[in-house]
């Protein structure tokens, strides 16, 4: 098996290539380090890969579920139009401040709205918001606590139309998502949403390993049928 260091290599040539950093990139990161936020963000490609997607899929409304410090919001919201619009869902309100400087230094202020509460709360109301004015979301960011990616995955699929992509992240967890007695309620989650994508009559989806700085793991792309 390959060294984690020659991912660690690899990953960072792809980055200088492809995604190389700039200001509104690096003073995130730099401010979420600062206020002492999780090493959790996903990896420059990543990142990247969000943003094409969301370009690809000429996105005008995005949904993100887990906002951290703002770093994949920042990538998601550089792909929408000027009249576009991304909701953030984080639960912790710390998170949620370090996030709104980050954007707004990025100057995505205007399009962007992070929402703090539990995000199946959140979602709820988005609901009721759509209810009265229908809306419905061409891209799906779920990168939030594990054990509820089940009920991300369904609220998703409710607030999205025929077309629509979601993709979850952390799918792999080190391999450990093979295991089919773990008690994590962790994998537990992500096994379930997995399961989920498989067998939902309005889903289409793969899921992909990966490699790199943020260690073994992977996410999981579907389509929203008719």
């Amino acid at each position: 098996m390959t060294e984690p260091r020659l991912w660690n290599d690899v990953d960072d040539y792809l980055t200088a290539l492809l995604a190389p950093p700039d200001d509104a990139f690096s003073a995130a990161l730099r401010d979420s380090d600062a206020a002492g936020l999780p090493h959790i963000n996903v990896a420059p490609t990543h990142g990247k890969l969000l943003h094409l997607l969301a370009v690809i899929q000429g996105a005008r409304r995005i949904l993100e579920i887990g906002t951290l410090g703002g770093y994949s919001t920042i990538w998601l919201g550089r792909a929408l139009p000027a009249d576009g619009r991304l909701i953030s869902l984080e639960y912790d309100s710390k998170h949620a401040e370090v996030a709104r400087r980050n954007l707004a230094r990025a100057g995505l202020d205007k399009i962007t709205e992070v929402r703090v509460g539990a995000a199946l709360d959140s979602l709820a109301k988005l609901a009721d918001e759509q209810a009265e004015n229908p809306a419905p979301f061409d891209l799906v960011f779920i990168d939030a606590d594990k054990v509820n990616n089940p009920h991300y995955v369904e609220w998703a699929v409710r607030l999205t139309r025929p077309g629509s992509l979601i993709v979850l992240d952390n799918v792999v967890r080190g391999g450990a998502v093979t295991d089919a007695t773990s008690d994590d309620p962790s994998i537990r989650g992500t096994r379930g949403a997995l399961e989920l994508f498989a067998s939902h009559p309005k889903l289409d989806a793969t899921a992909i390993q990966t490699v790199g700085v943020k260690g073994y793991d992977g996410f999981a792309l579907a389509r929203v049928l008719p």
